[in-house]
């Protein structure tokens, strides 16, 4: 496996091809100081497998702040903990470099009042903020900031220095001429345009020679008016005769969400996606180069080295989702990898400075998603020494999650499920186009059902004597959630207007016919997806949203991408109205304004109102005497995360639920509606 060979950088050797990308967490403090929970986040990657780790972006001045909660570098008083966030890494023969960077253009006011500052003129697209340019004494400053800051680095025992140079930041906006307008020495020419990185990369290797450096650039923008391929080669090439140990590539920019999807890549990608920008890159140098994109699993890694695309894999969510991917990969740990769905709610959370987030790991960042409490199967000396008979009620993603984790701790798990086949709502979470990357949620969990051996009762209704009869200590319910009923009276519409609910419509789309036209009530996520499939089948789609947006549960790079689609199809969105009459084949709208107007429904009205919890059996459990916890959509209709969050931590709790000799079963129940 070419993934698993040694290779260097620089004198440093590593002992994989396996690189952690610097990626956000907002796991410091509000000050910038590194804290127990970033150590134990990359002391777990590092335990983990993999060769280095690349800590996330941190900045070089006070000014440059990116979130309320990321790390800092632009004081000495940031030495110590870095330093023992640097222990905790090297504890577990893994290098480490540290990130730094300057948003420039990219500071958001709304994050601690900071000020967008590039090379010209300009307007921050994401936040309409206005750009000021830098004065040449600035450009300066900014230089010496980067050597102090890579100075601190050193002396907190790092192995090197990462000065992040792409993903639209302050260095690629002098690099690129749409947003470079400069007519003085860093402006215009394309040796102009460079010379503020050049400079500063000279600056750090002048100051510290044998502290290596590397430099992350995206390897295209793609965007209009932007570098070119001759220019990122050509840049390449001089950054390698400055001294520079390596090149690791991304792509894209996150100035926008147009162009943020090519460095944090909605599903619609192919994995490794900027293998090839990278390949022209890496002919051209000698230095080592790295490349990121859409790496998933190890397959993808090994296509990228195997093409001669990239000497290392730098690897992002994927280390999100399951910090032992490297140690699965090499089958050092004998359990599937939990692949990245690329559902990008990491980064949505931390756009809305929010500490980052997995709906696939749900524990990141804890104690919890140590290998012990992640593959609790591997560590027999860990089994419960009190193992408990535990009902799941549900076999869709929460309850066999809950299963998995029950029993890989040694109790006693057995699942109901009232339908002929377990998977809940997975069959709708994938039926849109590009949601099958969604699928491992389900795989990984099922899969290990199946190994624990796990029995699995399908077309089993639970009553209040079965679930006697079988007399279990404990019961997870997780019976998940069911379609809401029609907002609005539809008795007055015409017999010829097909009403469909949009779960009957993702599970078979062939129910309506092609070439119809469709109106959706619901522009959540589940209203958009239906459209996108109906949509790619030819079928003219207008979709009714009483908020002034739609699809407000999704990360923004795939919300975007999925509405420029449906742009494209003639998919239409009517935002900010409410439904009053349905009646004949017209609904009758209003706005917030008061505004009224009249559309045409089609030959189908689909309902995508949302879910309600479904909550049946808990008059049963009550009859029957029994202790249980509701966890996923029965307790509140959700997403992956909070349902895997409920699943893996009542799990958990079976540990200290019956040390409570105290709390009455009565108590116990009353309490799951706190």
């Amino acid at each position: 496996m070419l993934l698993e060979q040694p290779g260097r950088i620089g004198a440093l050797r590593l002992k994989n091809r396996a690189v952690m990308a610097p990626m956000g967490t907002n796991y410091s403090t509000t000050d910038g100081l590194s804290t127990e929970r970033d150590k134990l986040y990359y002391a777990e990657r590092a335990r983990g497998g993999v060769a280095m780790i690349m800590t996330e972006a941190m900045v070089v001045t006070e000014h440059a702040r990116p979130h309320h909660n990321s790390l800092c570098c632009y004081h000495d008083r940031f030495i110590p903990g870095l330093a023992s966030l640097v222990e905790a890494i090297k504890a577990h023969d893994c290098h480490v470099f540290g990130q730094l960077n300057h948003r420039g253009a990219l500071l958001r006011r709304s994050v601690l009042n900071m000020e967008p500052v590039g090379p010209s003129p300009w307007k921050n697209p994401n936040t309409g903020d206005a750009v000021r340019p830098l004065a040449i004494s600035e450009i300066v400053g900014i230089q010496t900031l980067f050597v102090a800051a890579a100075r601190r680095l050193r002396q907190a025992g790092y192995d090197g220095v990462e000065v992040h140079a792409g993903n639209g930041y302050l260095f690629q906006q002098f690099l690129t001429p749409r947003i470079n307008k400069r007519t003085d020495r860093y402006g215009g020419a394309f040796d102009n345009r460079a010379r503020f990185l050049i400079e500063t990369i000279r600056r750090v290797k002048d100051a510290l020679p044998d502290f290596p450096l590397i430099v992350r650039l995206s390897a295209a923008e793609f965007a209009e008016g932007s570098y070119t391929e001759a220019e990122i080669i050509e840049l390449a090439r001089r950054l390698e005769r400055e001294g520079v140990a390596a090149l690791d590539l991304s792509g894209g920019s996150n100035e926008s969400p147009q162009l943020s999807k090519y460095c944090i890549q909605p599903p619609s990608f192919p994995r490794g996606c900027l293998g090839p920008y990278a390949k022209p890159i890496k002919q051209a140098v000698q230095i080592p180069v790295l490349v990121a994109g859409r790496v998933v699993d190890p397959d993808d890694a090994e296509a990228l080295l195997r093409d001669g695309c990239a000497d290392f894999i730098s690897i992002g969510r994927a280390l999100y989702a399951d910090p032992h991917w490297c140690l699965k990969a090499f089958g050092r740990v004998r359990a599937p990898i939990r692949k990245c769905i690329a559902c990008n709610i990491c980064f949505e959370r931390l756009t809305l400075e929010k500490d980052v987030a997995c709906v696939h790991n749900p524990m990141i960042g804890t104690e919890f998603e140590t290998l012990e409490h992640a593959e609790p199967q591997l560590f027999p000396t860990l089994q419960s020494r009190d193992p408990k008979r535990v009902l799941v009620l549900g076999a869709g993603v929460t309850g066999v999650e809950a299963a998995r984790a029950a029993a890989s701790r040694g109790h006693q798990v057995e699942i109901w499920e009232k339908s002929e086949t377990a998977g809940g709502q997975m069959p709708l979470a994938i039926a849109a186009p590009d949601k099958l990357e969604v699928e491992p949620v389900w795989s990984y969990r099922w899969q290990q059902v199946k190994a624990l051996g796990i029995k699995v009762r399908t077309s089993t209704v639970a009553t209040a004597q079965t679930i006697k009869a079988f007399a279990p200590d404990f019961v997870i319910v997780a019976t998940g959630a069911r379609p809401r009923a029609c907002p609005f009276d539809v008795s007055g519409l015409d017999a010829g207007v097909r009403v469909l609910h949009a779960w009957d419509v993702l599970r078979d789309p062939a129910r309506i016919a092609s070439a119809a036209a469709v109106t959706i009530i619901g522009g959540g996520m589940v209203g958009v997806e239906t459209a996108d499939l109906l949509a790619l089948q030819g079928k003219r789609c207008t979709i009714i949203e009483a908020l002034d947006t739609v699809a407000g549960g999704m990360a923004r790079n795939n919300r975007m991408e999925l509405l420029d689609r449906l742009k494209a199809r003639g998919t239409a969105i009517l935002s900010g109205v409410m439904v009053e009459k349905a009646h004949g084949t017209n609904l009758e709208l209003r706005a917030a304004d008061g505004t009224a107007r009249s559309v045409e429904i089609g030959d189908c009205l689909v309902i995508a109102t949302g879910p309600e919890p479904d909550r049946d059996v808990v008059p049963l459990l009550e009859e029957a005497g029994v202790e249980y916890a509701l966890a996923g959509d029965c307790y509140r209709p959700g997403d992956f995360l909070s349902c895997l969050r409920d699943a893996w931590m009542v799990a958990l709790s079976l540990e200290h639920r019956f040390r409570d000799a105290g709390t009455s079963g009565a108590d116990a129940r009353r309490n799951q509606y706190a």
